[in-house]
């Protein structure tokens, strides 16, 4: 008698491919390095976590698109609750002390968070875009083609224009038609706009002030990755070629919806 096949949680989950990615490059004829699986899980979880954000943040675009206002206020507070739970998770990897890193750094060689395409894909649809992080990536490679392709798409600010604008809120033209591959730049027009909306507008606050909790929660955790980093590794040269510390610290207070900070002097 033929037995059918159910699904199981392990089917489903394709968990067996899963817990075997997870391959540590201290060992081999020497002895392994404890810490060194800790490392590779807390960054294949945040690559996890980037993969959901990227997904939520193109689902915002939607909503907006569809004045769907109930579900994008929803969709938002998820993505913060997401940045929150990233946020936490330096708190494992700051166990890891210097000593414990630097027994297995050497063997990352030129790996670096740099290369990770995803975050780069996340500042790109959050409206920091350049075309000088490109060179990271080889013409025709998959993590080359989706930049490429994220670089061509509006930015959620430039989803969010759109969505006030359909809403009653008349965004200037010129700012409407923003080329899409421009990094997101302050703009007099559009903070006059925000002002109104802030004393008219109580609904699409709601919206504004979860923009800027996400912009805070970003800004916080590139703080608490530079700490962290400064904690583990000092003032050496990071991997990849990178000047470590100084470098992270380039991209500190960088706010990625400047005109939601610059209102509020005015308000």
């Amino acid at each position: 008698m033929k037995h059918e096949k159910y699904l199981t949680y392990s089917d489903y989950l394709h968990l067996e491919k899963l817990l075997s990615l997870q391959e540590e490059r201290s060992g081999g004829a020497g002895e392994s390095e404890h810490d060194e699986m800790l490392f590779i899980i807390i960054h294949q979880v945040y690559e996890l976590w980037f993969k959901q954000l990227l997904h939520e943040l193109e689902f915002a675009c939607d909503r907006m698109e569809a004045d769907d206002v109930a579900r994008l206020l929803h969709t938002m507070q998820r993505i913060l609750t997401i940045l929150k739970v990233q946020v936490h998770q330096l708190d494992i990897l700051e166990t890891m002390r210097p000593l414990e890193f630097l027994a297995f750094r050497q063997r990352l060689e030129e790996a670096s968070g740099l290369q990770s395409y995803q975050f780069r894909e996340l500042e790109f649809i959050l409206g920091y875009k350049r075309t000088s992080v490109f060179a990271r990536y080889p013409e025709g490679s998959n993590a080359r083609k989706r930049l490429e392709r994220r670089y061509r798409e509006p930015s959620l600010w430039q989803a969010f224009l759109a969505f006030i604008d359909a809403r009653g809120h008349s965004v200037p033209r010129e700012d409407l038609d923003r080329e899409v591959t421009a990094p997101t730049e302050p703009s007099a027009g559009v903070q006059a706009v925000l002002i109104r909306i802030y004393r008219e507008d109580p609904t699409l606050v709601q919206l504004c002030e979860r923009l800027v909790d996400l912009d805070e929660g970003l800004q916080e955790w590139r703080y608490r990755h530079v700490k962290m980093v400064e904690r583990t590794i000092g003032a050496r040269p990071g991997t990849g070629q990178t000047a470590g510390t100084d470098y992270l610290r380039t991209s500190l207070n960088r706010p990625v919806f400047p005109d939601l900070w610059a209102i509020r002097t005015d308000l």
